[in-house]
């Protein structure tokens, strides 16, 4: 097989599970919080559990009217939604799901993955700017405040793993990792999820949206099919930083017989960590903007710094 056509295939491989996860993920979070909150709507769409209720949301969007506002920036309001979405694809061609199982394998993927995510952000910021809306512009001012404060303890507890693993290769890390990280990266895994949380602005951290205060934040001006791209990239984000907690924390693909099912742990693992992101959800009220931004310098940079700290010291008395 040619190399050009062994990467088509991989490339059309992480397209496939880049379009089918987070809609999945996105159906355990209805059924999820419909158990959890006792919510019985979303348990009869389609008669048994509610097996329809993802088709009757698409069903939904693809019937709402598309509507730009006369005095928004047209093109950059289009565009938006793209922006926040593919970056999530593009960092799944990089995230290892088994022994060979990678879009693209990089020696520098975890450094390529961490750029690319935040670069999803701007998607939020050019359609809260382009709408015209004072609603919408202050909910996109507050994703700048937000990704500025928990990008420092994001790429810190990232970092605190490329220092353990003495790789940035996600593949790498993988190779390197060893159950007792549990103990030892245990902030750093606490750090890093929260922190990605904030980066997907998923709730409690959420104030971006505060539909309470600014209406849908950044999105308010949005329908149709433009929003449901929008839903679609936080679903999507959900999936990519359960997929990196799963690698640079829990191992990736490693367990019994990983060399032939390393692929099922890594899923397995990765909806384990998505279904706990629905859990905080449901779990949590939303942060004051106050309490966010406290948050994230007085707990988390801390806290990293401590982690870069005790790792420093492991990887000097192991050498």
């Amino acid at each position: 097989m040619s190399e050009a056509l062994e990467l088509a295939l991989r490339l059309a491989g992480v397209l496939a599970a880049f379009l089918v996860v987070p809609l999945l993920v996105g159906q355990v979070e209805h059924k999820a919080m419909a158990h959890m909150q006792g919510r019985v709507g979303p348990m009869y769409a389609g008669a048994f559990h509610g097996w329809a209720q993802l088709i009757a949301d698409g069903v939904k969007f693809v019937q709402k009217e598309d509507v730009v506002p006369a005095a928004a920036d047209r093109m950059v309001f289009k565009i938006a939604p793209a922006v926040a979405l593919v970056p999530y694809l593009v960092a799944m061609l990089v995230i290892p799901l088994g022994p060979g199982l990678v879009g693209q394998d990089l020696d520098i993927g975890l450094f390529f993955v961490i750029a690319v995510m935040g670069a999803g952000v701007i998607g939020s910021l050019m359609g809260g700017w382009s709408s015209a809306n004072k609603f919408s512009l202050l909910g996109g001012i507050r994703v700048a405040a937000q990704l500025m404060a928990y990008e420092l303890p994001f790429v810190l507890a990232a970092a605190s793993v490329a220092m353990a693993a003495g790789t940035l290769s996600l593949t790498g890390i993988v190779l390197e990792w060893s159950p007792w990280w549990l103990l030892w990266q245990g902030i750093a895994m606490f750090v890093f999820f929260v922190s990605g949380l904030a980066e997907v602005q998923r709730p409690p951290f959420d104030m971006p949206i505060a539909d309470a205060e600014i209406v849908f934040g950044p999105y308010t001006e949005y329908g149709g099919l433009r929003f449901a791209l929008f839903i679609l990239a936080e679903y999507a984000g959900i999936v990519v930083l359960s997929a990196l907690t799963a690698v640079l924390f829990l191992g990736g693909w490693r367990g019994p017989f990983d060399d032939q099912l390393g692929w099922l742990w890594t899923l397995l693992k990765t909806m384990a960590v998505a279904f706990v992101v629905i859990w905080v959800r449901v779990a949590y009220p939303r942060l004051r903007e106050d309490q966010l931004q406290r948050f994230a310098w007085q707990v988390l940079v801390p806290l990293a710094l401590l982690q870069l700290a005790i790792t420093a010291a492991g990887v000097v008395m192991t050498a």
